[in-house]
């Protein structure tokens, strides 16, 4: 049975983690010459009609530091045959200004920014002191600075003054006028480079942007990557099974990647798929990445994603996690009997747990939740407040998402986590109220890192000997049962809410969450009044994005 959801948003990026990015929440002047709405230079110089190549980062991104690193290797090489543009990404303006991993990050930015006007020549060394540490850039420019003999007097009056302020607001808006909402995100002659970030790639992007005739002679040494074969074997019948994006991040590994893309459809496809399957290894869910034996002979690429490859066969597997079996029957495919047992779609008893098959339940609300997600706590509260809200015309289930490996409970905030499900597992199991339940769930959503449950119990009008007791007695099988359900409905991201028992959606206010439940419910009397929530709204005003935990 296939519920149309491969789950693949987390897992995928973690072998490919290396090319990956810090993300958020037209051209230059002449190659070498960006400037700033102050007018001053926060380039790196290169000659008359040399490449441009455009780095937007953010300070303390550990993807950012290190394609600072290998631009600097590349600068060192090349010299002046490119020119250089550092930008940073973050919000706000002079005086107000903000960014993904904190203050320290914006002190970081703003060393940087000013040592490129007044240091230009040895702002990228400074950089790379810098990042030997980056979570020190507030404070580790100033030994950096005075080992390469900028002035750190002039430097820190730079950042501490409404100069440096204007600098790094300008800098901010060129990235947010460019679309550079990822660190890092690099640009070539003005279009966007996807290629490598080892100093190798770089250096070839670079070269081969170069006039002829006017490439320096270390262009003639850069060292060809191995060729490395890859089969993407998919199937067109999972939406989420696409995995053709992850070619370009791949090749910023693997610069020597030649993709063969074959869809199970094909006769190929299933002869390869046979072929797998018959190794004896338990292959069986696609999407999947197979690269050639000879992958082990690019080394940097190889020690980068190594411990994501297993031997199949004469191939190497990347590890994936996709969840897709394409012999098994699809849902929701308009009647085709995908296994061959005479029924389709929803008939077919495979099909039982899917939503589009599962029959509706008027008013009901399930919650899949991690207890120390941040977003998972918003929705808790949240919930909550519906609860409060609709009374007897909301019917809650609350389930937690987790793993259990070898008898032992495991769940993605670690033990802590564990510990506070089964607490809060047995809340629900003891006090069937939602109401009653609720307050404790909220209440520990409110401070979830903190030790003391207890208080949280007595304020819900909960007993902690009750509590306590089922923690130490069937409170583990409680959460068992609750993984497994969550592990049934193929549901592994915080908060994932179900509405009656048919449609999936994510909130983590409780305004959306009213919009969301009275879509399907619009009928009842809570639905003719809005929640007015007891949660602060964000300072800006708007709505907080809903995110999840996976």
């Amino acid at each position: 049975m296939q519920t149309g959801r491969c789950l693949l948003a987390a897992s995928l990026a973690l072998p490919l983690a290396i090319a990956s990015a810090c993300h958020k929440e037209g051209e230059g002047d002449k190659a070498g010459a960006s400037t700033s709405k102050g007018g001053t230079t926060t380039s790196i110089k290169g000659e008359a009609g040399a490449p441009k190549l455009e780095l937007f980062v953010m300070s303390q991104c550990p993807y950012g530091t290190q394609a600072v690193n290998a631009v600097a290797e590349v600068k060192k090489q090349l010299g002046s045959a490119f020119a250089l543009d550092i930008q940073y990404i973050g919000e706000g303006k002079a005086g107000t200004l903000s960014s993904m991993h904190g203050d320290n990050e914006v002190k970081g930015d703003l060393a940087q920014v000013c040592a490129l006007e007044q240091a230009p020549d040895k702002a990228l060394d400074m950089m790379v002191c810098q990042n030997k540490n980056a979570r020190a850039v507030a404070t580790n420019w100033k030994d950096c600075a005075g080992e390469l003999g900028i002035d750190t007097d002039k430097l820190a009056s730079c950042m501490d003054g409404d100069h440096g302020q204007k600098l790094l607001a300008a800098s901010f808006e060129t990235a947010r006028k460019r679309g550079a909402d990822a660190s890092p995100t690099m640009f070539l002659d003005g279009k966007p480079y996807e290629g490598g970030r080892r100093p190798r790639d770089i250096m070839r992007a670079i070269c081969g942007a170069t006039k002829k005739g006017s490439a320096p002679a270390a262009c003639k040494n850069i060292p060809v990557p191995p060729r490395v074969s890859a089969i993407f074997l998919s199937d067109s019948r999972c939406k989420e099974c696409d995995i053709k994006p992850l070619e370009a991040r791949l090749k910023s590994v693997l610069a020597g990647l030649e993709v063969n893309h074959v869809d199970y459809s094909s006769d190929a496809g299933k002869a390869l798929y046979k072929e797998l399957v018959d190794q004896g290894s338990g292959f069986k869910y696609l999407p999947a990445i197979l690269l050639g034996a000879e992958v082990e002979k690019d080394s940097e690429g190889y020690a980068e994603i190594g411990r994501f490859l297993k031997p199949l066969g004469e191939y190497r597997e990347l590890a994936l996690g996709g969840k897709f079996d394409p012999t098994a029957e699809i849902c929701t495919n308009d009647g085709v009997d995908d296994d061959g047992n005479g029924k389709a779609d929803c008939a077919d008893a495979a099909c039982k747990s899917e939503l589009s098959c599962r029959p509706a339940h008027p008013k009901q609300l399930d919650l899949f939740v991690m207890a120390q997600c941040p977003y998972g706590a918003k929705a808790m509260i949240a919930t909550k407040e519906l609860v409060d809200h609709f009374g007897n015309d909301v019917g809650l289930n609350v389930y937690f998402i987790g793993d259990t490996v070898d008898g032992e409970l495991k769940s993605l905030h670690g033990p802590d986590e564990v510990a506070e499900d089964i607490r809060e597992r047995c809340a629900i199991a003891r006090y069937k109220q939602p109401k009653k339940y609720m307050g404790y769930l909220a209440c520990r959503s409110k401070d979830y890192k903190n030790s003391d449950w207890q208080s949280c119990a007595k304020e819900a009008g909960l007993d902690p000997a009750v509590i306590q007791a089922c923690a130490d007695g069937e409170g583990k099988q409680l959460v068992t049962d609750s993984f497994a359900v969550a592990e049934k409905m193929q549901i592994g991201s915080s908060p994932t809410f179900i509405v009656n028992n048919k449609r999936t959606f994510n909130a983590i206010a409780a305004a959306p969450l009213q919009k969301e439940f009275c879509a399907d419910n619009p009928k009842l009397a809570g639905c003719k009044t809005e929640i007015v929530s007891a949660e602060p709204e964000p300072a800006s005003g708007q709505q907080q994005p809903a995110g999840q935990c996976n």
